[in-house]
C-alpha cells in the first residue's frame, strides 16, 4: 500500500530543496566515466566520492552516489561494445552482440539500444520497487543458501547456449572456468590451486582475468587491421543512428521485460547482483529465440538483454538495502557506508519511520534514470570516436589503460600478472576455437557454485529432503523445468516441420 500522505511530503522535500538535484548530472558523468574505464569498478568510484557526502545533508548525499550507480550501470556497456572490454564485469555479455556489432559498423545502433535498455530497465525496476519494497524485503530475508545455489545451477545449465558451434568444446570451456573460480581458500578453510602464490588464497582476481580474457586476446588478432571497423563510411558517430538503435531494442518489449525481471529479482539476492543477471538474461534471450544462431555475431537482442538486465539489478539491490539494512553488493556496501555517516540505519525501522525519505529518493531514482538518456546520448557520442582510432595506436593504448585498470583493482602487481596470463590464454581459446564466453561464465558462477553448495550441507547435514522444506527452491527448480521442457519441445516440433517440408520438397 502507497503512503499517501509519505508521498506528498517526499514531493514537498524534492521541490523545495535544489541541493537534492543539483548533484544529479554530475553524478551520472561520473558514474558513466569511471563505469567506462576498463578496471574502476562502480564501487572504486562511489567510495572516492564517499567522503565528499560528509558535507552534504543526508538525502543530496545519497541522490548523488545513487546517480553514479545509474550512470555506471551504462557505462560499461560503452568499452564493452566499442574495444570488447567490459567497463564493469554486469556488463559481460554486452561484448557477446555488442562487440559483433561495433566490428559491422553498427557502433551507434549498438549504443542506442543498450542505452535505451539501461534507462527502461532502471525504470521498470524503480517502480515495481516504488510499489513492492516492503514485500520483496519479506522474499529477499527467505533467499537462503539452496536458493542461491539454485541460482548459479540456473546459470551452469545456461552454459550450453555460449558454446558456440562444437558443444563439447563449449562444455570443456565452462568446465576450465569453473575449476579457476574455485582457485582459492572455501569456506571450509579447504586451499585448492593456489601453487603456493600468496595473491590466489582469495581466488583469481576476476576483473584482470576477464579483460585478458575478453580483450587482450582479441587485440592480438587484430594487430594487422588498419581500423577497428574497415568500412571508412561506418565509423562516423552519427545520433540519428543512435537514435536508430534505440527504435530497434523496442522492437523486443519481451526480451527487455524479461531481462528487467531477472535483473530486479537477481539484483535483490545479496552477494549475486548483476554480474550474474546479465549473462542469466542474455542466455534466456538467446535459448528462447526462434534464431539463437544469430546471437554472438551482432544480434541487437544479446545487447537489450544484457543491458536491461544489469541496469535493472540496481532496484533490487537498493531494495534490499533499503528494506532491510543488508547490502546486496560492493556498490550498496558504500552506500550503507554513507547512511552510518548520517547516522541513518536502513531497515525496517527506516522504511516505517522514514518513508517520506525513501519515497524522495525513489522518486530521485526515476528522474535519474530519464536524466540517463540525454547525459548517455552525449556521452556515447564522444567515446564513439573511439572507432575512428588507427589500430597501431588503439592496441597499445588500450593494453596500457587496461593494465593500469588491472593494478587499480588489489593495488599491486597480481592484476597485470593476472591480465597478462589470462591473455595469452585467451588469445589460445580463439586460436584454436573454443569459447571464451563460457570460460568467463564458469570463472564468474565457479565461487558462488561451491560455497552455496557447503553452504547448503553444512545446514542440511546432508539430508536431500531439505529441499522440501525450501518452497522458494523448489518452485525455481520447477520453473526451470518447465522452462528447458518448453524449450525442447519447441525445438522438437520445429524439426519435425522442417523434416516435413523437405519430404514434401
Amino acid at each position: 500500500m502507497l503512503d499517501v500522505p509519505a508521498l506528498v511530503s517526499a514531493l514537498e522535500i524534492l521541490s523545495s530543496s535544489w541541493s537534492a538535484w543539483v548533484w544529479v548530472i554530475p553524478g551520472l558523468l561520473i558514474g558513466l566515466f569511471f563505469g567506462a574505464m576498463p578496471g574502476i569498478s562502480i564501487t572504486m568510484a562511489m567510495a572516492i566520492c564517499l567522503p565528499m557526502t560528509l558535507y552534504m545533508e543526508f538525502l543530496p548525499a545519497i541522490i548523488f552516489l545513487t546517480s553514479i550507480y545509474t550512470g555506471a550501470g551504462f557505462g560499461g556497456a560503452v568499452p564493452a561494445v566499442l574495444i570488447n572490454i567490459p567497463g564493469t564485469t554486469a556488463a559481460v555479455a554486452t561484448t557477446f552482440d555488442g562487440y559483433p556489432m561495433a566490428r559491422k559498423g553498427m557502433h551507434n545502433e549498438a549504443l542506442g539500444a543498450g542505452l535505451s535498455a539501461s534507462v527502461i530497465g532502471v525504470l521498470l525496476s524503480y517502480i515495481l520497487l516504488f510499489l513492492t519494497i516492503v514485500p520483496m524485503a519479506e522474499i529477499v530475508l527467505k533467499m537462503g543458501p539452496l536458493e542461491m545455489l539454485v541460482v548459479a545451477i540456473w546459470g551452469m545449465m545456461l552454459l550450453g547456449s555460449l558454446t558456440g558451434d562444437s558443444m563439447a568444446r563449449g562444455l570443456l570451456a565452462g568446465t576450465f572456468g569453473v575449476l579457476l573460480g574455485t582457485i582459492g581458500m572455501n569456506t571450509a578453510g579447504f586451499i585448492r590451486g593456489t601453487m603456493g602464490i600468496p595473491w590466489l588464497l582469495d581466488g583469481i582476481s576476476v576483473v584482470p582475468a576477464m579483460m585478458g580474457l575478453l580483450a587482450a586476446s582479441q587485440l592480438f588478432m587484430l594487430v594487422n587491421t588498419p581500423y577497428l571497423i574497415e568500412n571508412e563510411a561506418a565509423r562516423q558517430i552519427s545520433l540519428l543512428r543512435i537514435m536508430s538503435g534505440v527504435r530497434m531494442s523496442l522492437r523486443y518489449p519481451v526480451v527487455m521485460l524479461r531481462g528487467s525481471v531477472i535483473g530486479i529479482v537477481i539484483g535483490a539476492v545479496p552477494g549475486v547482483g548483476a554480474s550474474i543477471a546479465n549473462l542469466l538474461a542474455y542466455a534466456e534471450a538467446k535459448r528462447t529465440s526462434p534464431d539463437p544462431e544469430t546471437f554472438g555475431k551482432g544480434n541487437v537482442k544479446g545487447v537489450v538483454a544484457s543491458e536491461s538486465a544489469n541496469s535493472s539489478a540496481e532496484g533490487g539491490s537498493m531494495a534490499t538495502l533499503f528494506a532491510l539494512g543488508i547490502p546486496g553488493g560492493s556498490a550498496t556496501a558504500i552506500m550503507l557506508a554513507a547512511f552510518a555517516m548520517h547516522n541513518v540505519v536502513g531497515g525496517p525501522q527506516f522504511i516505517s519511520d522514514q518513508r517520506h525519505v525513501v519515497y524522495a529518493i525513489l522518486f530521485s531514482e526515476l528522474a535519474q534514470s530519464i536524466l540517463l538518456f540525454p547525459v548517455g546520448i552525449a556521452f556515447c557520442m564522444a567515446a564513439a570516436y573511439i572507432v575512428r582510432v588507427p589500430m597501431r595506436l588503439l592496441v597499445p593504448a588500450v593494453l596500457v589503460v587496461a593494465t593500469f585498470g588491472s593494478y587499480a583493482v588489489d593495488g599491486n602487481v597480481s592484476g597485470p600478472i593476472t591480465l597478462f596470463v589470462f591473455s595469452i590464454i585467451g588469445w589460445a581459446m580463439v586460436r584454436y576455437e573454443y569459447p571464451v564466453a563460457a570460460t568467463v561464465v564458469g570463472l564468474l558462477l565457479g565461487r558462488l557454485l561451491e560455497n552455496n553448495a557447503i553452504n547448503t550441507y553444512q545446514i542440511s547435514g546432508g539430508d536431500p529432503a531439505y529441499i522440501l522444506e525450501r518452497p522458494a527452491a523448489v518452485a525455481v527448480l520447477v520453473l526451470m523445468a518447465l522452462s528447458f521442457g518448453a524449450t525442447a519441445w519447441a525445438q522438437h516440433k520445429g524439426r519435425t516441420r522442417q523434416r516435413a517440408g523437405q519430404v514434401q520438397g
